[in-house]
């Protein structure tokens, strides 16, 4: 990953949900956690959104902000987020310059078919900025549980 523990996490300005635009600059001495995920409202990005929905509180009180981002759209996040009851941000990264920024658009290979695409990941960034963790490859059961631990000893 072009990003590392203890490197400046890379700005971005996007698109949020309810017509939003989040940027991390917004957050400066607030913990964020940047998770990565392929698509809203497939069953993976589902739990995993809930997951973190249901420690809000917990992140809350722990000075932490989540933002999920996948290139999804707005107006999609917007659903998903209705469908689901979530209270984490959503960012639409539609260009896919955030992706690259963090290393997470990847090649996958799938039934033996290459294609690019968002590799679930997630990145722990200190309220100055600094990467503190990353979960690169992230398995959803369990994670924003680990993710909220790590976060609460910042």
């Amino acid at each position: 990953m072009p990003v590392s523990i203890g490197t400046k996490a890379p700005e971005f300005s996007l698109p949020g949900d309810g017509g939003t635009t989040v940027s991390l600059s917004d957050f400066v001495g607030k913990n964020v956690v940047l998770y990565f995920y392929p698509k809203d409202d497939t069953p993976g990005c589902t739990t995993e959104a809930k997951d973190f929905t249901a420690l809000a509180d917990a992140f809350g009180a722990a000075n932490t902000v989540v933002i999920g981002m996948s290139k999804d759209t707005a107006a999609k996040h917007d659903k998903f987020i209705a469908k689901h009851n979530l209270s984490v941000l959503l960012a639409s990264d539609e260009s896919g310059a955030a992706l690259e920024a963090y290393g997470v658009w990847v090649e996958k290979n799938m039934y033996g078919r290459k294609y690019m695409g968002i590799q679930r990941a997630t990145f722990l960034i200190d309220s100055t900025g600094t990467i503190q963790e990353i979960w690169p490859k992230v398995k959803v059961k369990g994670h924003a549980a680990a993710v909220l631990e790590r976060a609460e000893n910042l």
